[in-house]
């Protein structure tokens, strides 16, 4: 069918060998053509797996950055706009996935009915197993392979208690489902978010031992007759896993004693944990050596988990020259071997040789020479930590943009981005890329990497947000801070006091020159920031008000000629001095008096006096303007005697 709806095509799809043929039309003295004859090649059949035309298509249509992820409902309202409410709504939607799968168990009465054809198994509410429960051998199975630990442990002391026979076989299985989840139950494959946030917390207590002592995986162990290798690799990887170390190497060294044919994934999970083993670097390095000879003795080949396993031990040598011998030795021997390292393996190389207080070194210039444009897949965990390690060593260890660049290239390469990791792992990749832009890019460049990834990529980080601002201040952009500050504000940054402040001294040393068209707005604007920031402060319990900041507010305020506010906001520093720390600046004083007399209210300018005499400043430059500027009559007179003296008057 294939074939013959392609026959139109078949000079292009297949291949054909034509000795002569007859439809060419030969001049009349050419000899007659001979007999035509075609051979046609059908290609063989390529797998195609369910979803490949779901790729295909989403290959014409390229990543959107300015699109929010997917997991987000594409509603303006559920689209987060801060990286508390990313979270939030993710996890919000996994929980109610899991709200919805608590309805189908807890009353399965409900959902009897089977509509699909076939039967499909995800839809229907699990199988409850009581003590009264007669249990099979292959209910046994099926438990295990649909990895439903606690179903499975249930069932197999159920088996046990009511005498039914478990072959060597199912226990072997079970033994291997055990130690591979702790003898706990894993999360479920559909709730991605709680996952990665679980790893997260699990990255943070990587050094403590969580391998549970004497449980059911250890039993098993024990009652497994006779002992075969597999029952022992098991357990050693199990441990070996869940960091009992000590017991892992023990167990490995009893199955070599007694001549089991250990593999090279067992030795592997043992060569990770070399480091709980040992304390120095050089114990440490002597011990791998020493399991690489067992391996030898054992014509073991090594692999690419082997490669890891030794570059993770190496990575946690302090001794920093010992480390580089080492890692360089390594990657030696494993090219003779033909063994590719992975983007795994290159992450261990950038934390070997780009320490933190160590010699600078540009060995990520050689792994980005070697990787050139490649498309990767997973091959190893660590793969996913590659590219957010990569950009930290542009920022933080030889603060180059190019090679970010070139490193930001390369995710995107293909299905490269694919490896970038969870949620947390791609904001610290971004975290890193933003800073290390605004610290040598142009404003231009870096707004338009701004533009393009902002909010739906990546929403800065205050520390991200206030390196922005600074590199507005030493541009002198100052067109861009009222889009910044309603990012701020959107992003849920207003309660970052320090942001605040520098938005305002921004404003305050950059005074708009409103002869240049785009800059005309920008003291309303700037007036308008001001004013907003007074009421967040206000509105807030976690922020307080300063004198340096209020006389900042009314700065703005009179240049944006909102003298109403501005008078608001005096009154309020002038009634509060007593419990507001510090005081406006001279300069900022002697603004609010010049709008003072632009208004004609010479009662709010003699209010600002007073206020800057009582509190230690040189009132006299203030009342000579004052003087200078408004025609006082006797009340106002006798006030400014009052608070300077008779003196004043006949200078």
């Amino acid at each position: 069918m294939h074939l013959s709806r392609n026959l139109y095509k078949i000079s292009n799809k297949f291949k054909i060998n034509s000795v002569h043929n007859t439809r060419a039309i030969s001049a009349s003295t050419e000899p007659p053509a001979t007999k035509f004859e075609e051979i046609i090649e059908i290609p063989k059949r390529i797998h195609r797996s369910p979803t490949d035309i779901l790729y295909a298509l989403a290959a014409t249509v390229g990543r959107d950055p300015t699109a929010a992820h997917y997991k987000y409902h594409d509603d303006p309202y559920l689209i987060p706009t801060s990286n508390i409410t990313k979270r939030t709504y993710a996890m919000a939607q996994e929980a109610g996935r899991k709200a919805a799968k608590w309805i189908k168990e807890e009353h399965r009465d409900l959902f009897k009915h089977q509509e699909a054809e076939p039967h499909i198994k995800a839809f229907a509410p699990k199988l409850i197993f009581t003590e009264n429960s007669e249990p099979e051998l292959q209910t046994l199975e099926e438990l295990i392979q649909l990895f439903e630990v606690k179903d499975a442990v249930f069932v197999y002391n159920l088996m046990k208690k009511k005498g039914v026979e478990i072959t060597s076989e199912t226990k072997q299985n079970l033994l291997e489902l055990v130690s591979f989840y702790n003898n706990e139950e894993p999360l479920s494959e559909d709730l991605y978010e709680e996952r990665s946030f679980r790893q997260s917390n699990e990255t943070r207590e990587r050094n403590r031992k969580t391998w549970k002592d004497g449980d059911l995986a250890e039993q098993l162990f024990h009652e497994i007759e006779p002992k075969t290798e597999k029952a022992y690799a098991a357990l050693i990887r199990g441990m070996a896993k869940y960091f009992q170390a000590e017991r892992a190497y023990a167990l490995l060294q009893e199955a070599l004693e007694k001549q089991f044919s250990v593999d090279t994934t067992t030795f592997n999970s043992v060569l990770s944990v070399v480091n709980f083993l040992k304390d120095t670097a050089d114990l440490r390095w002597e011990l791998c050596k020493d399991l690489l000879h067992q391996m030898n003795r054992l014509q073991l080949k090594p692999d690419l988990g082997t490669l890891n396993a030794l570059l993770e031990c190496i990575s946690s040598f302090g001794n920093f020259k010992l480390a580089r011998q080492s890692a360089l030795q390594v990657l030696s021997e494993f090219k003779r071997l033909g063994v590719t390292p992975n983007l795994g393996s290159y992450y261990y190389l950038l934390i070997i040789f780009c320490r933190e207080r160590g010699p600078v070194s540009h060995v990520i210039v050689d792994i980005l020479n070697e990787l050139g444009q490649q498309e990767f897949k997973i091959q190893h965990p660590k793969d996913t930590y590659f590219f957010a390690t990569a950009m930290d060593v542009c920022r933080n260890h030889l603060h180059d943009r190019s090679l970010a660049q070139k490193v930001d290239k390369l995710l995107h390469t293909g299905k490269n981005y694919d490896l970038i990791g969870n949620t947390y792992q791609e904001t610290i990749y971004y975290r890193h890329y933003f800073a290390l832009l605004s610290q040598t890019s142009t404003i231009d460049e870096f707004m338009q990497t701004y533009d393009l990834l902002v909010p739906n990529v990546y929403i800065p980080e205050p520390g991200i947000m206030e390196e922005i601002l600074k590199m507005v201040e030493i541009n002198a952009a100052i067109d861009l801070l009222p889009r910044l500050w309603s990012d701020v504000v959107i992003f849920d940054h207003v309660n970052r006091e320090n942001l605040l402040l520098r938005i305002l001294k921004i404003m305050i040393n950059n005074k708009p020159d409103i002869n240049e068209h785009n800059q005309k707005q920008l003291p309303q604007q700037f007036a308008k920031i001001a004013l907003d920031i007074y009421n967040k402060v206000e509105e807030s319990k976690r922020l307080s008000f300063t004198g340096e900041m209020l006389g900042d507010i009314i700065c703005l305020l009179t240049r944006g000629e909102n003298f109403e506010k501005a008078t608001e906001v005096f009154n309020h520093i002038d009634k509060n001095q007593h419990s507001i720390p510090g005081t406006p600046s001279e300069h900022c004083l002697k603004e609010y008096i010049e709008t003072c007399i632009i208004n004609k209210v010479p009662s709010e300018a003699l209010v600002c006096l007073q206020y800057a005499i009582e509190n230690q400043m040189d009132g006299t430059s203030l009342a000579k303007r004052m003087h200078k500027g408004f025609t006082l009559n006797e009340v106002h007179l006798s006030k400014m005697k009052s608070l300077l003296g008779k003196d004043f008057f006949k200078e």
